[in-house]
């Protein structure tokens, strides 16, 4: 079997394909590519999105590997609508694969797993910001006698949003009703997998904690129960910020 562009991408049934028209519309790019690839085997579904970031490239997901394989090997610098089609094996297996090779719990685990890398980018991405604000604090320090003042002190610190933390198993709920006790609590968060407790703070009015085996089922959570009210009090949902 020839390898990927990137040989560390173990073969499997999504194709990644780049280097397509950007002027092209998601409809009509779907119908050209359909006919062209099924020729190596049985489609299972086209991903191709408009946004900015997606422009130019397309996911052919197959039912086996061998097919993906076929169709790059075959296609490779194919003249598309004059441009040369790059294609390779997807990074992660589409979420048809996952279902049909590891049904509706596999899925669900996939997704969250995404969730979580995806949060754990945002957070690099902030925690990135933050010491790059720190930085140039520090190098305007040094050219005036008094600093200049920040509107985001948060940032100028070299602090990280709470919006960004990464995920981890303990999430912090504020702004909680004083009618929602431990017990009501624990209905509403126990029904995500991997719940362990729901723990208040006696000396602080609208503060709780609720405690998960593993980040998995704190993610799930967060997700589903973020921006919801209760009562008619929204509650800020994060994760725990690290100890130092």
């Amino acid at each position: 079997m020839a390898e990927s562009e990137d040989g560390d991408i173990p073969p499997n049934a999504t194709v990644y394909i780049r280097n397509l028209d950007e002027n092209i519309k998601i409809p009509t790019l779907v119908d050209t590519l359909r006919p062209l690839f099924e020729e190596y085997g049985n489609v299972v579904d086209i991903i191709a999105k408009k946004s900015l970031k997606r422009k130019g490239q397309a996911f052919i997901v197959y039912d086996s590997a061998d097919s993906a394989q076929e169709a790059i090997d075959e296609l490779q610098g194919f003249d598309l609508l004059g441009q040369q089609m790059r294609l390779e094996f997807a990074k992660s297996r589409s979420d048809a694969t996952v279902l049909r090779e590891d049904g509706e719990e596999g899925l669900e685990k996939h997704k969250q797993q995404r969730l979580a890398e995806k949060e754990r980018k945002q957070a690099a991405e902030a925690a990135a910001a933050a010491q790059l604000a720190k930085q140039k604090r520090a190098a305007d320090s040094n050219l005036a006698e008094r600093p200049a003042k920040s509107s985001k002190p948060s940032a100028a610190t070299g602090v990280v949003p709470e919006e960004y933390l990464p995920p981890n198993k303990i999430l912090l709920l504020r702004d909680v009703p004083e009618s929602y006790g431990k017990d009501m609590l624990g209905i509403i968060f126990g029904r995500f997998p991997g719940f362990k407790e729901v723990r208040m703070v006696p000396t602080r009015v609208g503060i709780a904690f609720v405690e998960y085996e593993d980040e998995t089922g704190a993610i799930a959570a967060k997700e589903a129960l973020s921006g919801q009210k209760l009562g008619d009090q929204e509650v800020k949902i994060t994760y725990q910020r690290a100890q130092a």
